[in-house]
């Protein structure tokens, strides 16, 4: 998942507070035996994040990881004595990727291992390729036609070198109360006023465009694809020191070429003996296989509630992953948490009036896959826009999905009919750092299949940390840049924050139910990297 910050439509920052409304009744017992179970000796949140990483990691959508880390999860819930324990399916989805075997080394002008990543999707190279790499990056079509012919079977290199300057910057940061008072003064914006442009305006996140000259990398790739070289290296687009960051390749194409990333600084080296014209021997073998699983499936598991046990509370986060690394800021952080949040109030056996449903996500990086699958069957098909009876009954869903750091606040998705509701619950909070809500919107992840068909869905503020430039979809996404006394706070306080929307004696208020969305209610993109979601990647 990568976060982004949407400002809240101006309709939504509307007075909406001048009716009176019932004062917000907070249990600071409760929420005291909640701080003390998930702050205490007995919490377990790191336990979980060892298995979900190191024994289970990495958790692409339907791989062999995958679907070990789902039997585990089911196995610790039903040991914690949730009710409904299950895989709920969903498709189709398509074929799923295994990584069996990687190795990489420079062989001359010295022996140099090589850090790179196949990508996801891509086949393997049918035992050991070893040759001379070619530069191929052109910037027009005449210079890409002058390899027509030449690529056949060779180790093709498609990047150019990237500059690095040494960082000056902290690696990881939290942030500072400048910052928060920043995010929690959200700013009206419309689309096109004062010259201002929506998604795919001028500086905006639209197309990608192609490179000088009208050479695109779709056109690239089209013409890689029929000379058909052994092996594609592309160039990590950011990180170094050992970094790498990496997508996929298209998950339901027949001819994806075998494709590394490789880490910029032994890209780099490469290419410079290549500019001096020394020659270069490189070796590399990727085993790879493919399984024909149709259909994904979503962890299900339910603490049953009393007076309205029919009503809903959710709580959930992604738990697929890339493959780069391990998967543990993204997002093994927020399933092993949201795992403690029913571990939590289970073991505290809370009377809780609202069934709270825990859901772990599949296919979040191919497009929100798995709880849009769900938000479709369950509550409303986004396209008809017509609810279920269960999308009357929902409370609200709770998602984490930004890393590791310690949570901070709460974007309200525009709906600012929640922010007196949400101030008074963060109160007992503030002693963990929870001090900030902003009618902002935050998207890239879960809680907007929920949002988009008019449900009540937020993901919190957390920390930057090292996300951003170490962690997400890269190499070094693994166990050891989890921070044991932050996820231990984001489960208390995402525990707390269930818990109140459980025995909440009103659903929480909701918006408008969206008009319906053309386009929305299918499988998502076809490709392995996630498409733009609703706001926009």
């Amino acid at each position: 998942m990568k976060k982004l910050l949407l400002v809240a439509p101006l309709l939504m920052l509307a007075p909406v507070l001048s009716v009176a409304q019932p004062a917000e009744k907070v249990d600071l017992n409760v929420i005291h035996r909640i701080k003390d179970e998930a702050l205490g000796r007995n919490s377990k949140v790191m336990d979980t994040a060892f298995y979900l990483t190191d024994v289970n990691g990495p958790r692409l959508t339907d791989s062999k990881g995958h679907r070990a880390a789902a039997e585990f999860a089911m196995k610790r819930l039903k040991e914690y004595g949730l009710e409904n324990v299950h895989l709920e399916k969903w498709g189709p989805f398509g074929k799923s990727w295994n990584l069996e075997f990687y190795s990489g080394h420079m062989m001359e002008p010295m022996y140099q291992p090589i850090i790179a990543m196949p990508q996801s999707w891509t086949p393997g190279t049918n035992g050991v390729v070893t040759g001379n790499p070619i530069m191929v990056n052109p910037t027009t079509q005449a210079e890409l036609d002058a390899f027509k012919g030449k690529l056949a079977g060779k180790i093709v290199m498609i990047s150019a070198k990237r500059d690095l300057a040494l960082p000056l910057t902290p690696l990881g940061s939290r942030y500072t109360e400048a910052e928060l008072a920043e995010i929690q003064s959200a700013q009206i914006q419309i689309p096109g006023l004062f010259g201002r442009g929506g998604p795919g305006a001028a500086g905006g996140r639209g197309g990608r465009g192609g490179a000088p000259g009208g050479i695109t990398p779709q056109a690239i790739q089209a013409f890689l694809k029929t000379e058909k070289p052994a092996l594609v290296i592309q160039n990590s687009a950011r990180g170094e020191s050992g970094t790498l960051f990496g997508g996929g390749a298209n998950r339901d194409a027949t001819d994806n070429l075998p494709t590394l990333v490789m880490e910029t600084e032994h890209y780099n080296r490469i290419a410079r003996l290549l500019e001096h014209e020394i020659p270069v021997k490189l070796q590399f073998e990727i085993k790879a296989s493919f399984d024909d699983n149709p259909d994904s499936f979503n962890v299900i598991a339910d603490l049953p509630g009393k007076a309205k046990k029919d009503e809903l509370v959710m709580v959930g986060g992604h738990f697929d992953s890339w493959h780069y690394g391990t998967g543990a800021t993204d997002n093994a952080a927020g399933s092993a948490v949201a795992i403690e949040v029913m571990r939590v109030l289970k073991s505290l056996n809370l009377n809780m009036d609202r069934t709270v449903r825990l859901a772990l996500w599949s296919g979040e990086e191919q497009g929100l896959l798995g709880s849009r699958a769900y938000v479709k069957e369950h509550f409303a098909d986004p396209t008809t826009m017509k609810p279920t009876t269960e999308h009357e009954k929902f409370a609200g869903y709770w998602n984490i999905d930004n890393g590791t750091g310690k949570l901070r606040g709460i974007y309200l998705q525009g709906n600012d009919m929640v922010r007196p509701i949400f101030e008074k619950w963060i109160e007992p909070f503030k002693d963990l750092g929870v001090t900030t809500i902003t009618s902002r919107n935050t998207g890239g992840t879960d809680h907007q299949s929920f949002d988009g068909v008019g449900l009540p869905g937020f993901q919190f503020i957390q920390d930057v940390m090292d996300y951003d430039n170490r962690t997400h979809h890269s190499n070094m996404d693994v166990y050891d840049r989890l921070q044991a006394t932050d996820m231990m706070q984001m489960s208390a306080v995402e525990a707390g924050m269930v818990y109140l929307t459980a025995v909440r004696p009103e659903k929480l208020p909701r918006k408008p139910l969206p008009a319906p969305q053309a386009g929305r209610g299918g499988r998502g993109g076809a490709g392995g990297g996630a498409p733009p979601a609703a706001g926009g990647r």
